[in-house]
């Protein structure tokens, strides 16, 4: 536990933030993974509303748009995406010159830092954009080309924790890097393939290439820190259902519907 003078030097912040967002969920687990160490105010910033699909756009006679986002967001952020962190002076105001030090979630020695910058990206590809192309698409074959490539990046992933001694982190040990964080809200999510897209959706926990990343997933999922960020998965069931039948307007739809991967988004393109 961090000492009392740790506790009152911690930077102070503002978080802009939705509850659903997975990409948004990364900086839930790292803050609240470091909570010794900074303090933040929850700040709920978009939300939803359904239209008419006017333009036949989405192909289901509906549409649901991001129908309002917190001014805050907006102006702070010119994308107007989440997560976007304010940092606060000691009075609680918003200080947009304060230098904010959050904890890293890199390993100090560069090697071990090269290679988790790597593999966070190598699983955000593999591992979370695909999650996208299961939900987004139409076409059968291109869904489960994109579940296959999901499951061979797990498999990829799998055998390098296995590498890493103890199995229980990318690194072995307790402490989260930016690895674990980049994959750990799609991996909870992924529960939601099997009841849109059906039992050969599911993920193969049980194939022997799989073991190793099972074992990270429970001792992750088992830590405090991470449970005290889980969205309710029922809620979260019913939120996924706007990207299960095409009709999400977001960014990342977008993207996925006029063919390229969701970590591929172009402001100028995927206009919401």
């Amino acid at each position: 536990m961090a000492s009392q003078s740790a506790k009152q030097a911690a930077p102070k912040l503002r978080y802009l933030s939705a509850w659903f967002c997975p990409y948004a969920h990364r900086a839930t687990i790292a803050l609240e993974h470091h909570a010794d160490l900074v303090s933040y105010e929850w700040v709920e910033a978009l939300g939803w509303e359904q239209r008419n699909d006017k333009n036949n756009v989405t192909g289901t006679g509906k549409e649901w748009w991001y129908h309002w986002k917190a001014d805050e967001l907006t102006r702070s952020n010119p994308s107007g995406l989440v997560p976007t962190l304010i940092p606060l002076d000691e009075e609680g105001k918003p200080n947009e010159e304060k230098s904010v030090r959050t904890a890293a979630s890199l390993p100090s020695d560069p090697y071990l830092a090269a290679k988790c910058r790597y593999w966070a990206d190598k699983v955000n590809r593999e591992c979370c954009s695909p999650y996208y192309g299961v939900l987004v698409r139409t076409d059968e074959e291109e869904r489960m080309e994109n579940f296959n490539k999901l499951v061979s990046g797990l498999k990829a992933f799998s055998r390098e924790i296995e590498k890493n001694g103890d199995g229980k982190t990318f690194l072995g040990g307790d402490r989260l890097s930016n690895t674990d964080i980049s994959l750990m809200p799609w991996a909870f999510r992924y529960y939601i393939f099997e009841h849109y897209r059906g039992e050969e959706y599911a993920i193969p926990y049980d194939e022997p290439e799989l073991h190793a990343y099972k074992e990270w997933f429970d001792n992750v999922f088992s830590l405090e820190s991470v449970k005290r960020t889980l969205p309710d998965k029922d809620r979260y069931l019913e939120h996924i259902g706007k990207y299960a039948d095409s009709s999400a307007r977001s960014k990342v739809a977008n993207a996925v519907r006029r063919g390229v991967s969701a970590h591929e988004i172009e402001d100028d393109k995927d206009t919401y």
